[in-house]
């Protein structure tokens, strides 16, 4: 009896103890989503409203359509509804106020669009298509990296300056050096968009700076000092808000 007991109880800590293991590994998984969310610089609302731009301006715009534009404006209107009610991920927190006003934009041009469907006037109903294509299309530009390589810095960044700081999580703060060395040293190779043309100067003074900065801040991990650890983050987080600001 003692011997079958001894094995119940075996057994029921070794199913306790995979429990335990489960529920870890769920947690971990649910907070690695988190944190690809948070550093994702994507909208899904506006991302799916694309479908519906993309049928208003390559086919019923073009083709003068005003029957199946009448027909889009219930798509159009639940649309823009998503967009309006969508959270910004936290990598986008600083584009919050541009954000904000070309979503007002859109739902002024929405609303202009219905005004024209239920007078049945067919040119302002054009006009009202066209200017809706063209502020999804700046809504786009207000989320969308201007430069690839800057973003992928900003991911890592963005971890260390919003969430292993405040945490004061030094061993994450440590492992996060080498990924920061090598998103500089991509973005120290990119080249900048025609349309910034104008701007490379700006933008090879700015991202020197923020090179410095990097380089600092691998100095200040390794002495262990939080004083100078915390003030090299602020400094190469303030170097990148610089950087960016050339190209908006």
């Amino acid at each position: 009896m003692l011997l079958h007991g001894g094995t119940r109880m075996k057994r029921s800590w070794i199913k306790g103890w995979v429990i335990f293991l489960i529920l870890i590994s769920t947690c971990q998984v649910l907070q690695a989503q988190e944190i690809s969310q948070e550093t994702s610089a994507t909208v899904a609302a506006l991302t799916e409203f694309h479908k519906v731009i993309f049928k208003i301006w390559h086919t019923a715009w073009p083709n003068r359509d005003c029957d199946m534009l009448t027909a889009l404006l219930p798509d159009i209107e639940k649309g823009t509804a998503a967009i309006a009610g969508a959270e910004l991920p936290g990598i986008l927190r600083e584009k919050k106020a541009a954000w904000e006003k070309g979503v007002k934009e859109i739902q002024t041009v929405v609303q202009e669009y219905r005004a024209a469907v239920e007078t049945k006037q067919k040119q302002p109903l054009l006009d009202a298509a066209e200017k809706l294509h063209a502020q999804y299309e700046a809504l786009v530009r207000v989320i969308r990296p201007p430069l690839r390589q800057l973003e992928e810095f900003h991911a890592v960044l963005y971890m260390v300056y919003h969430h292993y700081m405040p945490e004061e999580s030094l061993d994450k703060i440590r492992a996060s050096v080498e990924p920061l060395r090598e998103k500089m040293a991509a973005l120290s190779r990119a080249t900048l968009p025609a349309r910034f043309k104008g701007k490379e100067a700006s933008f090879a003074a700015a991202r020197s700076d923020l090179e410095k900065a990097v380089t600092e801040f691998g100095g200040a991990v390794s002495s262990n000092d939080l004083g100078k650890i915390k003030t090299a983050v602020e400094t190469m987080h303030s170097q990148y808000v610089t950087l960016a600001a050339v190209l908006e």
